[in-house]
């Protein structure tokens, strides 16, 4: 899926806040949250555009940087990084194709499936993600 417009890194580093927020909404990230997540950033998201990062490597690849941080962190606060992506979102609707909103939609969904199914927190936020892109 080659995006018409290149990304940028912001873009998918607030990705990484966004999903990574989805896996920690239930107070623990999960061993096969971070697999899941790592499967979709390889299959789908190195094919969305050729953005690279300052080492010349496809900027998709700082998805799963930002993710792992916040993880070596043990930064479980989901609403605040949510929050951190709604703005840029606001910011910068320009990126949220219909492509890329269902990307992010599938992405968070697989995460939040990926250990014994969606529980409350993971559905309160996939609800709210959902509300958020319809709004673009």
């Amino acid at each position: 899926m080659k995006n018409k417009k290149n990304l940028n890194v912001p873009f998918y580093e607030v990705l990484g806040k966004l999903f990574y927020a989805v896996a920690a909404a239930d107070g623990v990230v999960e061993l096969s949250e971070v697999n899941k997540l790592k499967e979709i950033i390889r299959k789908e998201w190195l094919l969305v555009d050729e953005t690279e990062d300052a080492f010349q490597t496809d900027a998709a690849y700082q998805i799963e940087v930002v993710f792992d941080w916040l993880d070596s962190q043990n930064n479980l606060n989901s609403d605040t990084l949510f929050e951190k992506f709604v703005s840029y979102k606001n910011e910068q609707s320009q990126f949220f194709t219909p492509a890329i909103k269902k990307l992010i939609l599938k992405t968070a969904h697989a995460i939040a499936t990926s250990f014994s199914g969606k529980n409350k927190s993971e559905l309160i936020i996939l609800a709210k993600l959902e509300m958020e892109l319809r709004k673009i």
